[in-house]
């Protein structure tokens, strides 16, 4: 079967195109302004990327068109796909026919720590000796690609809550049918797609709807807004877990001391790793992903073991380098609960240096102004901030801003980079927060870092 897939460099879509080239499909794709990773990831499976999305490349006449979720009617070649009567689906409804449906799927859906959560899971169930499929929507260390067919009979995959396509407006998690589900948390997010945290809700409660009673859900015990998903109605057994030690969660991590995670079964400790992740937030991530193996027939001993193995995931708090004592992090944390929780992780680990934050508002739900009134809050355990300005927004970013000590808020990434350099002192630590590639600041960073310490 040949597959021409429209927005092949989305993460998602780069992950169906390799396990189809896998499965030995042939596999073409477009993009506009094709970029890496995706794109270098492509490059080595070899497989054919145009650079713009023109109508004539329909004369590939593939068997079937993958239509990405970025691509939208009036668009020419949507138009012409239209008009020739070509067949099409969309990317989840494509793997959901010809790879999922003959897997034992597991799917991790939520507002924050999906990417983190499903690698960790692929990760334990690969130590295991299971050899998962897998399709994540970012690059884990110890695997570093983003999907692989696997030769195993599990799936793992991160199930977001996007909408499917310009033909399928329902959330793309809903393809799955997933035996074991994991949602992490709850919260508004993609005020593009979504009316209101309602509507959102409604998603999920289909998610759950479709989930068979021999399955599992795996939740946080104290999400009010999931809480409220479920008592619509639930008809698959639930195992909760938290990261507080006082929680009623049937399963608690404890991540209190630097390097250490702790696993608790009714506040008696089941086992602990040294671990090179950290924060209650991570704490969370790793139960959920051991008690889907778990579900799937990893002991928890063994899961336990592979945690403390994890590499972690790329741009998840990725230690880029240090230059003279200054340590410099990325991190694709967005969203106000995520920035918050980030920053209190780090503080949580050592209250030695100061703790300086670059971060480009760059999510449409950011730019939408969405947050505004609590993106301040968010930002409270930095020592100082620095914000990108992007174009087109429409709220005053220093104003909703004005309530934190030492903030400094620029349209100009070299001025925000000389900036944050000068300022840094050996013992800091610079933690850029984008879910983009931010104009390339990283390496302007780095560049900036090491000629001012080793001069």
């Amino acid at each position: 079967m040949h597959l021409h897939i429209l927005g092949i460099c989305g993460t998602f879509m780069a992950g169906v195109a390799a396990i189809a080239h896998a499965a030995g499909h042939r596999v073409t794709g477009a993009d506009r302004g094709v970029y890496p990773p995706m794109s270098d990831q492509l490059a080595k499976l070899g497989i054919d990327v145009i650079d713009g999305y023109d109508p004539e490349q329909l004369d590939l006449r593939p068997d079937v068109v993958v239509v990405g979720n970025v691509m939208t009617r009036g668009m020419p070649i949507v138009e012409e796909l239209l008009n020739r009567r070509m067949r099409y689906m969309s990317g989840p409804q494509w793997l959901a026919a010809e790879v999922l449906a003959r897997q034992e799927v597991v799917a991790v859906a939520g507002t924050h720590g999906k990417t983190t959560t499903s690698s960790l899971l692929a990760f334990i169930l690969d130590q295991a000796g299971r050899d998962p499929g897998y399709l994540i929507g970012g690059v884990p260390v110890d695997f570093d690609v983003t999907a692989r067919a696997g030769g195993g009979s599990v799936f793992v995959i991160e199930a977001d809550e996007y909408d499917t396509a310009f033909f399928d407006k329902r959330a793309k998690f809903l393809h799955y049918l997933p035996r074991v589900q994991v949602i992490t948390n709850l919260e508004f997010d993609h005020a593009d797609i979504y009316a209101d945290l309602a509507a959102i809700q409604w998603q999920f409660h289909q998610l759950l709807r479709m989930l068979p009673g021999n399955g599992r859900l795996i939740v946080p015990a104290d999400d009010a807004n999931l809480q409220a998903v479920i008592a619509r109605g639930c008809w698959t057994p639930v195992e909760t877990f938290a990261s507080e030690r006082d929680s009623a969660a049937d399963w608690v991590g404890i991540a209190d001391h630097p390097g250490r995670f702790e696993l608790l079964r009714n506040g008696q400790v089941r086992g602990g790793t040294d671990w090179r992740m950290s924060g209650a937030y991570n704490a969370e991530n790793a139960v959920a992903a051991l008690l889907a193996a778990r579900e799937l027939g990893v002991p928890v001993e063994q899961a336990i073991d592979a945690i403390g193995r994890f590499g972690g995931v790329r741009r998840r708090l990725e230690l880029r380098g240090t230059w003279g004592g200054v340590r410099l992090y990325d991190d694709f944390a967005h969203h106000p609960t995520a920035i918050r929780r980030t920053l209190a992780g780090i503080r949580r680990e050592s209250d030695a240096g100061r703790l300086l934050v670059i971060l480009e508002p760059r999510s449409n739900t950011m730019k939408l102004g969405v947050h505004r009134e609590e993106l301040g809050a968010a930002l409270g355990d930095a020592d100082d901030v620095w914000v990108f300005r992007p174009a087109r927004l429409d709220w005053d970013l220093a104003d909703a801003l004005s309530g934190l000590a030492r903030v400094r808020v620029a349209d100009d990434i070299d001025a925000i980079v000389a900036s944050a350099v000068t300022t840094a002192a050996p013992g800091d630590r610079i933690v850029v927060m984008s879910n983009g590639g931010f104009g390339g600041i990283h390496a302007r960073l780095e560049k900036a870092l090491a000629a001012r310490f080793t001069r």
